[in-house]
């Protein structure tokens, strides 16, 4: 009886193991965002309003604000850090915090970030 049910727990545990191994992971929300077209351009759309509108731009150029879509982060690089930067801004610099002020409030900071990351220069 001991064999059997250690038998039946090695089984189980190999069949989740194996189906864990096997689901992909969900995509985080800018990765979903980046996968939406209209999501991009809602993105880009405010990008150009708010951001480039007033410090950042579109191409590299000489300013005292960041280019955005290249691989040379100051402030972090992850999609976690991005978010916080635009948030809580950056202290001593023209980057001033823009928390959850937004149409549609945090949605499109995300879609933003979207954006910049559908055409980011390839970093390796």
């Amino acid at each position: 009886m001991r064999v059997i049910r250690a038998c039946s727990v090695l089984f189980v545990t190999g069949l989740l193991a194996a189906c864990s191994e096997s689901a992909p992971p969900e995509p985080t929300v800018v990765e979903a965002f980046m996968a939406d077209p209209e999501a991009v351009a809602r993105g880009r759309a405010l990008f150009i309003g708010t951001c480039a509108g007033y410090c950042h731009k579109t191409t590299p150029e000489q300013t005292d604000a960041l280019y955005l879509f290249d691989c040379e982060w100051k402030h972090g690089n992850s999609d976690q850090a991005i978010f916080d930067t635009v948030t809580a801004g950056v202290p001593n610099t023209r980057m001033v915090g823009f928390g959850a002020n937004f149409p549609e409030g945090e949605d499109d900071l995300w879609k933003i970030i979207a954006y910049i990351r559908s055409n980011q220069e390839s970093c390796s």
